[in-house]
């Protein structure tokens, strides 16, 4: 069997609307970004899911109470968490995260700490999850790691071909646990 998962992001935050790496900072969503996880339920309506995951931070709470609260039990948990930036958390994104794959933010993580992350997520999803169709609303580093994982891409790759660079939002992406 298999753990099937829709991942989706939170919601646009203010941060996002300011150009700044929000990371660790719980982060506040704009007036698009509440409308944007209001919508994401209806548009979604048609898919039936056994519980829905989110990540710890106030924005992806949110963004899954706005969009899930009235049809879903929400499980909160802090390993599918955005990467955190260290010193960068809440400042100007002028940074390539091509270049912290292995290497570190400054008193922060690497992309490979969050894959470690989300690995152990994974692992438990298939423990306790089998055969369930699970929703997750998180972030873009846990998604980037989740193509890295499931999909088979390098961390360059996944960087590289994000869709956020593409402005290619869609509601909602597939991944399996086999």
């Amino acid at each position: 069997m298999a753990v099937k998962i829709t991942y989706f992001v939170h919601g646009t935050t203010t941060d996002n609307e300011e150009h700044k790496g929000t990371g660790w900072n719980h982060g506040k969503l704009s007036k698009s970004g509440i409308q944007q996880a209001k919508e994401l339920g209806k548009l979604v309506a048609d898919k039936k899911f056994d519980v829905v995951f989110c990540s710890d931070l106030k924005r992806a709470v949110d963004s899954a109470e706005l969009g899930f609260k009235d049809k879903y039990k929400i499980i909160i948990d802090k390993r599918i968490r955005e990467c955190n930036y260290g010193k960068w958390n809440g400042k100007k994104k002028d940074w390539k995260n091509i270049d912290y794959i292995d290497k570190k933010y400054p008193d922060g993580e690497n992309y490979k700490d969050v894959e470690r992350r989300i690995k152990d997520f994974l692992d438990f999803l298939k423990e306790k999850y089998d055969g369930k169709h699970i929703a997750i609303v998180a972030h873009q580093a846990p998604q980037l790691a989740l193509d890295v994982l499931l999909k088979g891409k390098t961390w360059q790759e996944a960087i590289t071909e994000d869709w956020r660079k593409r402005k290619a939002w869609q509601p909602g992406w597939e991944y399996e646990v086999k």
